[in-house]
């Protein structure tokens, strides 16, 4: 008697854990194909732009959201603008903050950066509420800019 009892009490935990489970193998799924569909774009400055100190940046991002960094939301991220990079970052760690990763966690869509003269490189990368990475990366294409 007590092995049926066993089993009747072991089937609905099991059956809760299997649901949750698929729902949160489901929602995973949902938000790569979220990713996939995303597109990170640099509205300004043009590709090829010279321009002067200051330099105002607008992110674009369309297909997912925009939400602070610590706030985990479906199909959201925050901005990191990339500049002078020549390889991306490693995408098991955290995204790096210095000068040449810059991180937008508060929600931010666009900046003023002074540089020093020269060309630069710019593009974006969406990292999730961790500062991680997607499982596809989602970066921007890679601008060149003159700074007078």
């Amino acid at each position: 008697m007590f092995f049926i009892k066993e089993k009747k009490f072991q089937y609905p935990f099991f059956l809760f854990f299997t649901t949750i489970f698929s729902i949160t193998t489901l929602a995973q799924s949902n938000d790569l194909q979220q990713v996939n569909s995303a597109k990170l774009y640099i509205i300004s400055p043009a590709d090829g732009s010279t321009l002067k100190n200051p330099v105002k940046i607008v992110f674009g991002l369309s297909g997912m959201g925009i939400a602070p960094a610590g706030v985990e939301m479906s199909n959201t991220g925050h901005h990191h603008l990339l500049i002078d990079l020549d390889v991306l970052p490693d995408k098991n760690l955290p995204i790096p903050s210095d000068k040449k990763h810059f991180h937008f966690g508060a929600g931010q869509t666009e900046t003023l950066i002074n540089f020093t003269p020269g060309t630069h490189t710019l593009q974006l990368m969406l990292g999730d509420h961790y500062h991680m990475q997607y499982k596809e990366t989602l970066v921007s294409k890679k601008i060149t800019i003159n700074v007078e």
